[in-house]
């Protein structure tokens, strides 16, 4: 007698065939979903807010995990005769994608340029009534950036470096920011943790304190928060954290609705640490039109948040403190806007009447407590000249464009370069000053190790006019004369910038003033340079000393009294900014 065969799957309505105990495999599926909502919404952090794209990735990231747990479960995979029943299964959730998919696509519509580019041009305002030499005060070297990021970075590096007890933990941060502080220009960064372990190993105390690189001086120094330096503390809460210390999901968690900008890092007058997160709004239809309505400061210390509006930021006298909420790569998006749409879509496209848009580059200028992204502007056929260029306050957005023809941004680096071929250095991207009523274009020159070695500066509307120099006083001697023999007369006082060089490079109003008598005495070579390491009976640390910057260093004995300056007075080896034997 044949066995009897047991069938434990059922059939459903037109001959279906469904596995055992569908519906427990339902709730899986559903708690399934539920779990990877909360996982993937908990690293992706995507606002609740309809205007925002990241909301509808994310749901169609749970409609996505709902459909293979059902696969799965479904025993499709083991058997295709479950195929048609993951199928039917399968269908609300995609019914439910393609409305969500209508739905956005809908909403795009008013939010395209096409239909809405007269909107999109009005984003920024852009005063074009202002003259160059009429509203650009001349420049003032003491107050002029001589290094781009690369530099500082550079300088950051090295400065961390100098620190044994830090550089074996943290790493330089990757994103600086551009300030005023105390009236200088400064980038500022924090630390990031060198690898996993050493994050283990240090998140429960945080990050000790963070770089700042006077833009001017080219020193750089690390300023400790915690309590062996200003006594504010460990900062806690950063863009290199992990966990509910990481900078975005702290805010996210605080505020789940908001569109949230690049989180950017500033220190206040005081020295003290805050992460500033811009708050975005779309201004245009649903999804277009990006602008910035609000700013979140974030105690890097503590965590706690305080929200300001625009308006506060702009009105309220305290906040002046405040140098960007407004990021570079923002506002130049809003101008392009502005230029190529304010006669219309088909003006852009087909006539291309006083159509503008701004140059490949960016940089910023310290203009009254207040920094200044600027850009070069072209016209729409995208030569290698500009018509003018754009100057946008970062922190109240007001926007002045100026008409000056003459070289792009990236032509005059080119000229620079060529001037000293031989050195192979290469120029940062230009400063944009005003030397006696002369639009000029200022660079400084680096070499492989992004050290400043020269200057140079090219003429904006006569860029035939390259003068390069070893100080900025002997580059503008040699660009003043060069004018002159271009039948361009100028009046500058060299020997007043050269006053104003020498005063910035040896401003050390911020360095440690070390003194003591020396114990001991150690020597080594170290890239070519002889170093001198001196302990002194006031310290537990070495202090390095190069002989080539301080030769006297070479006579120096045991006993003898030494004063020095550096950036700081912590550490096992601290590298010294000046050097002094007592009698």
């Amino acid at each position: 007698m044949d066995p009897i065969k047991v069938d434990f799957t059922k059939k459903g309505k037109a001959g279906v065939r469904k596995p055992a105990h569908t519906g427990i495999k339902q709730v899986i599926c559903i708690l399934g979903a539920l779990v990877g909502a909360a996982i993937s919404y908990y690293f992706y952090l995507p606002p609740i807010n309809l205007k925002s794209f990241e909301l509808y990735i994310w749901l169609g990231m749970i409609i996505g995990i709902y459909l293979v747990l059902t696969v799965i479960t479904s025993g499709m995979i083991m058997s295709p005769d479950y195929t048609p029943y993951a199928k039917k299964k399968a269908i609300p959730p995609v019914i439910i994608a393609g409305i969500i998919a209508l739905v956005v696509g809908v909403c795009y519509l008013p939010s395209c340029v096409f239909f809405r580019a007269e909107s999109y041009s009005k984003i920024i305002s852009v005063d074009e009534s202002k003259t160059f030499t009429g509203d650009i005060e001349e420049v003032n070297f003491k107050s002029v950036p001589i290094l781009d990021k690369e530099a500082a970075e550079a300088l950051a590096k090295r400065t961390l470096g100098d620190l044994s007890d830090q550089v074996s933990q943290f790493e330089v941060g990757t994103d600086f920011t551009q300030i005023n502080y105390k009236e200088n220009p400064f980038k500022v960064t924090t630390l990031a943790y060198g690898d996993i372990f050493k994050w283990l190993k240090n998140t429960s105390s945080g990050f000790p304190g963070y770089i700042r690189v006077n833009m001017v001086t080219q020193k750089a120094d690390f300023v400790r928060t915690d309590e062996a330096g200003l006594g504010f503390g460990n900062i806690r809460y950063s863009t290199y954290e992990h966990f509910q210390k990481y900078l975005k999901r702290h805010v996210r968690f605080e505020y789940p609705t908001y569109l949230l900008g690049k989180a950017t890092f500033e220190i206040d007058e005081k020295g003290y640490p805050y992460w500033f997160v811009p708050v975005e709004d779309k201004t245009v239809g649903v999804f277009g039109g990006t602008d910035v309505k609000g700013v979140l400061i974030v105690d890097a210390i503590t965590g706690e948040i305080t929200e300001y509006t625009v308006d506060d930021v702009k009105s309220n006298k305290e906040l002046q403190w405040i140098d960007g909420i407004f990021s570079a790569d923002l506002l130049v998006q809003q101008y392009n806007y502005h230029g190529k749409y304010s006669g219309g879509f088909w003006n852009y496209y087909i006539t291309q009447t006083g159509v503008k848009v701004a140059t490949e580059g960016s940089n910023y200028l310290a203009i009254d407590d207040d920094v200044y992204m600027y850009t070069g502007v072209t016209s729409a056929g995208q030569d290698q000249a500009i018509i003018g260029f754009v100057m946008v306050n970062m922190r109240t957005k007001e926007a002045n464009y100026y008409a000056v023809s003459g070289a792009k941004e990236y032509s005059a680096m080119t000229s620079a370069n060529g001037a000293l071929q031989n050195y192979e250095y290469q120029a940062t991207f230009p400063i944009l000053l005003n030397i006696s009523g002369q639009p000029t274009y200022f660079m400084s020159m680096l070499d492989d190790s992004k050290l400043v070695k020269m200057y140079a500066m090219v003429n904006v509307t006569s860029y035939q006019v390259v003068a390069t120099g070893e100080s900025i006083a002997e580059c503008m001697t040699r660009y003043v004369s060069q004018l002159k023999a271009n039948n361009i007369i100028i009046d500058v006082d060299v020997e007043q910038i050269e006053k104003d060089e020498n005063a910035a490079q040896n401003d050390d109003t911020d360095l440690k003033v070390i003194k003591g008598t020396v114990t001991d005495i150690r020597t080594a070579v170290i890239d070519g340079d002889s170093v001198y390491y001196i302990k002194l009976d006031s310290s537990k640390a070495y202090f390095s000393v190069k002989a080539a910057e301080a030769e006297k260093v070479v006579i120096l004995n045991t006993g003898n009294k030494v004063s020095m300056k550096a950036d700081t007075d912590e550490g096992d080896i601290i590298a010294v900014k000046s050097f002094e034997i007592v009698k």
